[in-house]
Parts: structure tokens; C-alpha cells; sequence
């Protein structure tokens, strides 16, 4: 919206996402949201009803701003409802700006997709000279205990790789025990929250290992309970790979690394993948746990344009329909963005328009 700074967008952004979508999230779960915004906008039930309330103005002219079709927020708007579990989406398209979102900016449990990070926090310290790709560390193997019985899940050495096989093995094969290995590197969670936070991403954080995080996975249903340990907005998470992509952060090798084993992620054959075009080029990284999945990547367009997407599913009727879930919210947004007006937006990158 031209003359309106980042600051009052993303105002607007969360007074949208408060009574529009965030309204339904919660009665959806059974939690009632505040008083005065029941009484103050009671109407707010579906897509047609919230554009035409008081805060549809402000999306009405944020959208004008980006040159995003109506009909494809709509569409976007049905393919992810909040009744049988919290969704969250977010999607940017590198070239022109433009962005979509569903309960962006509320933090979903990461799960495996937290894995891009710690990658980029290890190739931050090769770029730095702290590390090498050659450097050789061991596998983080689980040692059984009960859950919950201590506050790390105890772990043992396993077999030594080389840092750009444990990358390519956490990456393309979601290899836990990989993971763990760089993240013990880095100096654990701390360490990459720090790096996160450099990088502008204020509510991104790890809490635990995954050796932990496995363990003691069954804590709470993570479809009807919001846990703010190892979550990330998804808004964040796509300015994560945004980033990542545009070389922001890390040299043209290691961006080179990361982006390439994305590419050639084997796990979740049923979601974002599932969701595009025969032939059409992407990378992603899952996740997975207890009542979730998630699916996080780029995609490129037939123009050449590149959109990146965060997707973190929760509840629904079991797995296979969370998959079937990511996999159509993949393609609405791949059709979404591709037949949308290739035109550069004036607003800031970084600002996110609920829906």
C-alpha cells in the first residue's frame, strides 16, 4: 500500500490475522478469542465476510498493492480451513514480492525442517574458516531411555562422515543422527538461534536436540496445543530459504550446498511434490511428528520466477491426509502464483498479507 510503511503493514497484517483467519483457528480449537473481538467482529466466519468487514479494507488494499488475483486467495482461503487441525502457509515470490499467507506469523512445530538452519549455521562457520566440509565428526546415535526421564536424551558416538555427507544425509534423507552430529558442532541449539538471530529471524528457535525432541515427542497434541519450543511462523521460515536462495547469508559455495541437496530430497514424495507439475523444479525439506508434517522449499515457475513456501500441517484425519493436505495447498499456490501478474511490487519483502 504506497506511502504506508513496513511498521503499519505488518499492523495491519496482524489486526487481519487476529479477527480474520486467527478467529476461526481458535474456535475451530475450542479456545475462545478475547471478548471485545468476539463482540467487535462477530462476522468474521468465512472469506466473503471478512473482505467485506472493517479489516477487509486494509486487505483489500494491501492485495491492490501486490497485483494478486482475488479468486487465488479465495482459493487459498478453502484449501486450508482450521477445523480439524491448526495450518499455517506462507509463500513469497522472489522476482516480484508478492505474498500469501494463512496464519503466517503464528509459530508450527518445525520438526525436521528446523535441519535447513542448523546446515546453514555449519556452512556459515566453513564460509568463516571455524569448519571445513572435510572435517570429519561422528553420528549422534540414541542411546534408549525413558521419555521425559532427562532433560537431553543421551546419546552415543556412531560412525565419523565427513561434514558434507552429514549435510547431504540431513537434507536429502532427513538423517537424524546426522543432524544431531552437526548440531553438537555448532555448540547446539543456542548456536543456532543465534545465527537466526542475525539473520532478522526474531521468533525462529530450537529448544532441543532431535534425539530429544523424538523422544519426547508424545508431550502434547500438537494439533489442538500450541508449543512454542522448536516452532517457527512459517513467514519465517520462508524468509529463511528466502534468503538462503538470494545468497544473503552464505557464500555462492556453500549456498550452492544447501540449495542443491534441497533438490535432491528423497522424503515426502507426497506433499509439495506431489502438489506440482510433472517436470517443474524444486527443493524442499520435510517434517515430521506427532500429528504434524510440514513440507518447506522453492519451486520455479514456467516464467523462471521462484516462490518460496512453508506449509506445517497438524491434526487433520491422520498422515496420509496431511500429505494429501500439503500437496493441495502446493498447488494452489503453484497456480496461484503462476498465472498471477509477473509485476514488482512496491511493498516491502519482508511484510506478509493474511488472508
Amino acid at each position: 500500500m504506497k506511502g504506508l510503511s513496513s511498521h503499519k503493514l505488518r499492523q495491519a497484517g496482524a489486526i487481519i490475522r487476529r479477527y480474520g483467519v486467527g478467529f476461526l483457528a481458535a474456535s475451530a480449537l475450542g479456545f475462545a478469542p478475547a471478548a471485545h473481538a468476539q463482540a467487535k467482529h462477530p462476522e468474521a466466519q468465512s472469506f466473503e465476510e471478512f473482505l467485506n468487514g472493517p479489516e477487509g479494507a486494509i486487505l483489500d488494499s494491501h492485495q491492490a498493492n501486490e497485483n494478486l488475483p482475488e479468486t487465488f486467495r479465495r482459493q487459498l482461503f478453502a484449501v486450508a480451513p482450521q477445523a480439524q487441525g491448526r495450518i499455517g502457509v506462507a509463500a513469497l515470490d522472489l522476482t516480484t514480492g508478492q505474498t500469501v499467507s494463512i496464519q503466517g506469523d503464528e509459530p508450527f512445530p518445525m520438526a525436521s525442517t528446523s535441519k535447513i538452519a542448523i546446515a546453514a549455521t555449519f556452512l556459515a562457520g566453513v564460509d568463516s574458516g571455524k569448519y571445513s566440509l572435510f572435517d570429519r565428526y561422528p553420528l549422534m546415535v540414541p542411546v534408549a531411555s525413558e521419555p521425559f526421564s532427562s532433560k537431553v536424551a543421551p546419546v552415543r558416538a556412531g560412525q565419523t562422515m565427513t561434514a558434507e555427507m552429514l549435510i547431504e544425509r540431513m537434507i536429502t534423507r532427513s538423517d537424524n543422527q546426522a543432524t544431531d552430529a552437526l548440531l553438537a558442532v555448532v555448540g547446539g541449539p543456542q548456536a543456532v538461534n543465534a545465527w537466526a538471530r542475525k539473520a532478522g529471524l526474531g521468533r525462529f528457535r530450537i529448544d532441543r536436540d532431535i534425539a530429544t525432541l523424538v523422544r519426547d515427542r508424545w508431550e502434547f497434541d500438537l494439533s489442538r496445543h500450541v508449543d512454542v519450543r522448536d516452532s517457527t511462523p512459517p513467514e519465517e521460515m520462508v524468509e529463511l530459504i528466502a534468503g538462503i536462495h538470494q545468497g544473503k547469508w552464505l557464500s555462492p559455495a556453500s549456498r550452492g550446498l544447501l540449495i542443491g541437496a534441497m533438490t535432491r530430497t528423497v522424503t515426502g514424495s507426497s506433499r509439495i511434490k506431489a502438489g506440482l507439475p510433472r517436470g517443474v523444479s524444486f527443493g524442499h525439506k520435510t517434517g515430521t511428528l506427532n500429528k504434524t508434517a510440514s513440507d518447506v522449499g522453492f519451486v520455479t515457475l514456467p516464467d523462471g520466477r521462484v516462490v518460496v513456501m512453508a506449509i506445517y500441517v497438524t491434526g487433520q484425519s491422520g498422515p496420509a491426509a496431511r500429505n494429501a493436505k500439503i500437496a493441495e495447498i502446493t498447488r494452489t499456490i503453484y497456480n496461484g502464483f503462476a498465472t498471477a501478474p509477473a509485476r514488482h511490487a512496491s511493498n516491502d519483502n519482508n511484510v506478509f498479507a493474511a488472508n
